[in-house]
C-alpha cells in the first residue's frame, strides 16, 4: 500500500505472495518464475543502506553472500570463509567460531533452485540450508560490507533500528511552533502538528503530521514519533518509538520504548529503565537497557507503573494504580 507499482519511487514493482509462510527458501521459489537469471535477495526486516548492496553488486564475482562484523554472533548465522569462499554457515554457534555473519543478502542465480527444489521435496524450507548445499557444489564468495545493516529480530531491536535511521536525519520543521519552544539539534515536525509553548526538544528527534505536543514536554534524543500522536503536559519522551495515533497523558515519563499504534496511556505513565531478563519463545535474553514495549490498541489507565523489560501484548486493558511486569498476553485485561 505504501510503494504501490513503485511508479512514485521511479521503480517498477511486481509482487508475488507467499500462500503459506513455510519458510524463506519456499517464498523464494514462489517467486521463481519472474526472477531474471541473476537476482539479489535480501530480507524485509532488515534496514540496510545502499552502500551495502553496492559492496555486493560490485564485486563481480557471481553468487556471493554479504557477511559483516557482529559483537553477538551467537544470535546469527556465522560464515566460515577459506581463501574469501563461503564454505559453511553455522547457524547460532555456541562456541566462539567467528564474528562474521551473515545479513541474509545474497547475488545468486537460478542454479539455486535445484536446491530449493530438492530440499522442499523433503520437507525443508529454510533458504540457509540451500545456500548451504550449493556451497558444497560450486564457489559462493564472502562479500564483506562496512554499510549499515541492523536486522529486526526481537521487539527492542526496533530502538536500535531507529537510533541507526535516526543518524544523519535532516532537519524539517513544518505545523505550528509556539513561543517558547527550544529545539537543538537535527528535528523533524511535519504538517499540521503544533509544538505547545514551553516545550524542549533536542534531536535527533522526528515528529509526524498532526501531532500535538506540550505544553512544558521534553523529548530527549532518539525518540520517533508518528502521525497524529498527543503527547500532553509535563511529560518527557527519551529514546523511543511511539507510532501512529499514540495518547501519552500528562506527568508521564517513558523511555526506551516501544509503544504501538492506537495505544492510549492516561495520566502519570512511568516506565522504568534498566536491565532486564525477557522470555521470548522460551528463550531468555539479557537486555542491557530497556524500558517496556507495548502493544497496539493497548489502553492504560491512570498511575500505571511498568517495570523495565515488561512487554504488553496488543489489546490489554491495565487498569489505574498497576505495576506491570514481565509480559501479558494479547488482549489481557489487569485489574
Amino acid at each position: 500500500s505504501h510503494f504501490e507499482d513503485g511508479k512514485d519511487f521511479d521503480a517498477r514493482i511486481e509482487y508475488v505472495t507467499q500462500p503459506k509462510q513455510l519458510g524463506t527458501a519456499h517464498a523464494l521459489s514462489c517467486a521463481k518464475d519472474s526472477l531474471d537469471d541473476e537476482f539479489v535477495v535480501l530480507p524485509g526486516d532488515n534496514i540496510v543502506d545502499s552502500t551495502a548492496i553496492s559492496d555486493l553488486l560490485s564485486s563481480k564475482k557471481g553468487t556471493s553472500i554479504l557477511i559483516t562484523e557482529s559483537p553477538e554472533p551467537s544470535k546469527y548465522g556465522v560464515v566460515v570463509l577459506s581463501e574469501g569462499r563461503a564454505k559453511n554457515i553455522i547457524e547460532k554457534p555456541e562456541e566462539g567460531i567467528s564474528n562474521l555473519i551473515s545479513t541474509g543478502i545474497y547475488l545468486l542465480d537460478s542454479k539455486v533452485f535445484v536446491e530449493i527444489d530438492r530440499l522442499l521435496k523433503e520437507g525443508k524450507y529454510d533458504l540457509t540450508e540451500a545456500i548451504r548445499q550449493l556451497a558444497l557444489k560450486e564457489d559462493i564468495f564472502g562479500i564483506f560490507t562496512s554499510g549499515m545493516w541492523v536486522d529486526a529480530i526481537y521487539p527492542w531491536d526496533l530502538l536500535t533500528i531507529n537510533n541507526a535511521v535516526l543518524t544523519g536525519l535532516k532537519e524539517k520543521t513544518s505545523g505550528k511552533i509556539e513561543k517558547n519552544v527550544t529545539l537543538k539539534g537535527s528535528v523533524s515536525i511535519g504538517d499540521d502538528s503544533v509544538i505547545r509553548s514551553g516545550s524542549y526538544i533536542i534531536g535527533p528527534a522526528v515528529i509526524g503530521k498532526g501531532c500535538e505536543i506540550g505544553p512544558n514536554v521534553c523529548i530527549y534524543p532518539s525518540t520517533s514519533i508518528g502521525d497524529n500522536v498527543s503527547v500532553q503536559a509535563f511529560s518527557i519522551i527519551e529514546h523511543t518509538v511511539l507510532m501512529d495515533d499514540v495518547m501519552v497523558g500528562p506527568n508521564s515519563y517513558v523511555s526506551h520504548s516501544v509503544l504501538g499504534k492506537g495505544v492510549r496511556a492516561s495520566s502519570n505513565l512511568n516506565v522504568s529503565v534498566g536491565e532486564a531478563l525477557i522470555n521470548i519463545e522460551n528463550e531468555v535474553h539479557k537486555v542491557p537497557k530497556i524500558g517496556a514495549i507495548i502493544g497496539e490498541d493497548s489502553h492504560l489507565e491512570g498511575s500505571v507503573t511498568a517495570s523495565a523489560g515488561t512487554i504488553i501484548g496488543a489489546k490489554n486493558r491495565i487498569a489505574a494504580l498497576k505495576l506491570v511486569k514481565g509480559s501479558t498476553p494479547d488482549e489481557s485485561i489487569v485489574m
